[in-house]
């Protein structure tokens, strides 16, 4: 990750891979990401996911109409 915000990198086309182990949620990302969560987290985590998903595709019809 770079500390230069006047060029941002393009949006990621990739999804995520989640998985459990041993009671925890990993999830690995593109680039090497790489997230371990407790259960709970890994739940809210997703919840805000489809729900900032919603509102994008909301954004982008919005725009195309």
């Amino acid at each position: 990750m770079t500390d230069d915000l006047s060029s941002p990198q393009p949006p990621e086309t990739e999804a995520g891979i989640a998985t459990a182990e041993d009671g925890v949620v990993l999830l690995d990302g593109p680039d090497g990401v790489a997230v371990t969560m407790t259960p709970a987290a890994a739940r809210s985590t997703g919840e805000s996911l489809i729900e900032a998903a919603r509102r994008a595709e909301e954004q982008l019809a919005a725009r195309r109409s």
